[in-house]
């Protein structure tokens, strides 16, 4: 399964794996594979020092990345607070009803919520840049596109190599223009922030788009037999997120979330603006079910909603109320059957990918590669 790509960061599968969780990324990374570990949740610099502390001494040497949010408009001079008196009042009182029917407990007094959408902002992820390139991180990835170019050299100057998610093949020629060093080519299917176009027509596009550029297919992949598709289609490597969101290394912390993610089929998930403001791939729920209603008020712009819906989630996910409870996850949410070890997952990646060449060989007209 070796690519270009693979063999440059020192790897022995293309398969790249984000995450929320350390414990997830360093499983990865121990595997063969590139655990990226996923910065947005980290409002406090401190708190991510701490996880880059733990993944250098659980990573036995291996590379890994991080993946950071760094908008594409930039916003100076504007404090949490300024932003957050932006929202209307009628949103308010339409998240607060939609809880209160739900019965959703407050809060305890003096408890924050711990699901916040500071780490959406430019400064925050400027600080946790500051901390990430103390460690021997090397693949920075940036979820909304090209990252500002004094990042991108700093980024390089550091021996990491630059990602930029893209949902068309005009998305990925500008981040090529930008001097990034690797496309993930995002499709419809995945989980998160998505365009509109399918994987399966993305990745050749975005492939011929950038070329020589290497490409990473994303986006309902979950299966070797697919890792294999993605590299037929001409991708150096596969990036997968949700396939994770279930391992025993995860951190959910709710029996709740992971009962219903075990029990979802591939049909359960929405492209909803409720999480965000921006259109992201999640679980359908009652929650993305009342923002969707055309009676109520449309979601509000990024930063906005997320900053609007912080306590609500908090809320939902503290107290496990299952009609609301949702996460971001991809329609391979329907492969998503067993708890099981990152390893027993990558295994079965590789066994299916060895499946499918045999099986295209066999179609070939080829055994084991060799022409009969």
């Amino acid at each position: 399964m070796e690519t270009e790509l693979s063999q440059r960061l020192g790897i022995e599968y293309p398969i790249f794996g984000f995450t929320p969780f350390p414990a997830v990324a360093a499983a990865i990374s121990q595997a063969g594979g590139l655990g990226v570990l996923g910065a947005v949740r980290y409002g406090a610099a401190d708190d991510l020092a701490r996880d880059l502390d733990w993944l250098d001494a659980h990573t036995a040497g291996r590379p890994y990345g991080l993946d950071v949010v760094m908008p594409a408009k930039k916003v100076e001079g504007v404090t949490v607070a300024e932003i957050e008196a932006m929202i209307p009042e009628g949103h308010r009182r339409f998240v607060k009803d939609t809880l209160a029917r739900h019965g959703v407990p407050e809060l305890p007094v003096g408890e924050q919520s711990g699901w916040r959408i500071t780490g959406w902002m430019e400064e925050v992820a400027r600080r946790q840049l500051d901390v990430a390139f103390g460690h021997p991180v090397k693949l920075l990835a940036n979820a909304l596109g090209s990252p500002p170019p004094d990042v991108i050299q700093r980024a390089h100057a550091n021996g990491a190599l630059v990602a930029a998610l893209a949902g068309s093949a005009r998305h990925a020629r500008h981040h090529q223009e930008a001097g990034i060093d690797i496309v993930v080519a995002q499709g419809y299917e995945a989980g998160g922030h998505t365009g509109e176009i399918a994987t399966m027509v993305l990745t050749p596009e975005v492939v011929a788009a950038v070329s020589p550029l290497p490409v990473l297919a994303a986006g309902g992949i979950g299966s070797g037999e697919q890792v294999a598709a993605g590299l037929a289609l001409g991708a150096q490597g596969v990036w997968l997120g949700s396939i994770w969101l279930t391992t025993r290394e995860a951190e959910l912390n709710s029996p709740a979330l992971t009962r219903k993610l075990l029990a979802a089929g591939s049909g359960d998930t929405v492209r909803s603006r409720a999480l965000t403001g921006k259109p992201a791939r999640q679980l359908r729920t009652r929650w993305t079910e009342a923002w969707d209603d055309p009676a109520t008020p449309d979601p509000l712009p990024m930063p906005l909603q997320g900053l609007l819906v912080a306590e609500a989630v908090s809320r939902i996910q503290t107290y496990e109320v299952e009609p609301l409870l949702g996460t971001p996850v991809g329609q391979i949410v329907g492969r998503l059957n067993t708890e099981r070890p990152v390893r027993a997952v990558f295994d079965d990646l590789v066994r299916g990918f060895e499946r499918a060449i045999t099986r295209v060989n066999r179609i070939a007209g080829r055994e084991g590669g060799r022409p009969r």
